[in-house]
């Protein structure tokens, strides 16, 4: 009777061992594929990125001197979803994404500042109090850097409305949280944070006092070029370094589309012939002539478009456009790199991972687990077990 019962014991042993067996596979295949979508793919992508070499070497006269590097990371357009818009499952994966990619670029690249340049929310147009220091919030946790790592963040449209959609209060809302500084100098490097969406040029009274910065931000750079050349017209007071600037802003400079563009992370082939509409794709013709003659800058950089392009205006002032550094808008964002002296600069793109790779992986994983799981319940042969019965066959045969 004792062997009967152990014999039964044994017989029930046997399928509960292969569905534990089969249970631990399943739970080691998806930590496996976890691991490696959501965290260490971003780790593969941006550690295949590079600093850009820069000349360092600048001359005063005959002496060479050596000049301090400046390591700046320039992104845009991340669109934190706020309550209304966008699913929450959509937001979560976005978030996720953006903070996983910005703190794995910290960790690989170190940079010593960081330039958002616009459209950082997707509703702080409209979003209410409770809304806004909830995007706030999540914005703090996701871009959360040492306190080595200047983080530095223009307006864009989406966060202070459009220029029919702008006030004062959302304004200050938004300078309360990061800023209203519009000069940024280190390293003897000069940066100019424009809030572009001010500049229509109708007369209002954001745009008026927008202008009146600008022109104390060009007086004062005027004063270091003065300097150099030996004129006291400035009179006493603090000097800045005599750089020309670099342009941060988050509406592009006038161009009529995006035709002349072009790679991989360009706006689609059917799209770079539409037109720009003035003060809404991009700033208009004469704002544009006011800040390249009042500013004089050697490089700018700017957002709202979420696609990449580079001119040239005038022919001697390179514009670089940021792509969108969310997931939602590209299926491959990606960050600019730059390396700037006061007298030279380098930049190089990194590409975070693309969507459709991700996605490809999870559906093979997923095919791999159904074959897997069948194979375990004897629904279907495993390709193994096949392969060498056709062997055996062909040897007895």
């Amino acid at each position: 009777m004792a062997m009967i019962e152990l014999g039964f014991g044994r017989q029930s042993f046997h399928p509960l061992k292969r569905k534990s067996l089969l249970l631990l596979k399943l739970i080691a295949v998806v930590f496996a594929l976890l691991l490696f979508c959501e965290f260490l793919i971003y780790y593969l992508a941006i550690f295949q990125c590079n600093w850009p070499e820069v000349n360092t070497t600048a001359y005063d006269g005959e002496q060479a001197t050596r000049e301090p590097v400046l390591k700046a990371m320039f992104l845009a357009d991340t669109h934190l979803l706020g309550e209304f818009l966008g699913h929450w499952l959509d937001k979560l994966r976005r978030e996720w994404q953006m903070e996983r990619a910005f703190q794995t670029a910290l960790w690989l690249l170190q940079p010593e500042v960081v330039f958002i340049l616009g459209d950082v929310f997707d509703e702080g147009k409209w979003s209410t109090p409770e809304a806004w220091a909830d995007d706030v919030q999540r914005f703090q946790k996701m871009f959360r850097h040492p306190s080595h790592v200047q983080l530095k963040v223009v307006a864009g449209n989406h966060d202070i409305g459009f220029h029919y959609e702008m006030n004062t209060y959302k304004v200050e809302r938004f300078e309360k949280v990061f800023s209203s500084e519009r000069l940024f100098s280190w390293k003897g490097i000069n940066f100019v944070m424009v809030n572009s969406v001010a500049l229509n040029g109708d007369g209002c009274g954001i745009c008026s006092e927008a202008e009146a910065e600008l022109i104390e931000v060009s007086h004062r750079l005027n004063c270091s070029r003065e300097q150099a050349r030996g004129s006291r017209r400035c009179g006493p007071g603090p000097l800045l370094p005599m750089s020309a600037p670099v342009l941060l802003q988050h509406y592009p400079l006038y161009r009529r589309s995006d035709a002349n563009c072009s790679g991989d992370d360009a706006a689609p082939p059917e799209e770079r012939d539409i037109p720009f509409k003035e003060n809404y794709d991009v700033l208009s013709r004469e704002a544009s002539q006011k800040l390249l003659w009042w500013l004089q800058p050697r490089l700018v950089l700017s957002g709202h478009t979420h696609s990449a392009c580079e001119v040239h205006h005038g022919g001697r002032v390179p514009e670089l456009s940021v792509p969108s550094f969310s997931w939602r808008n590209r299926n491959n964002p990606s960050f600019i790199m730059g390396s700037i002296t006061p007298t030279d600069y380098a930049l190089s793109k990194c590409y975070l991972p693309r969507e459709d790779v991700v996605l490809v992986i999870y559906c093979g994983a997923v095919g791999f687990l159904a074959v897997l799981t069948l194979s375990h319940l004897g629904l279907l042969a495993s390709p193994f077990l096949s392969g060498l019965n056709l062997l055996r066959k062909r040897k007895t045969g």
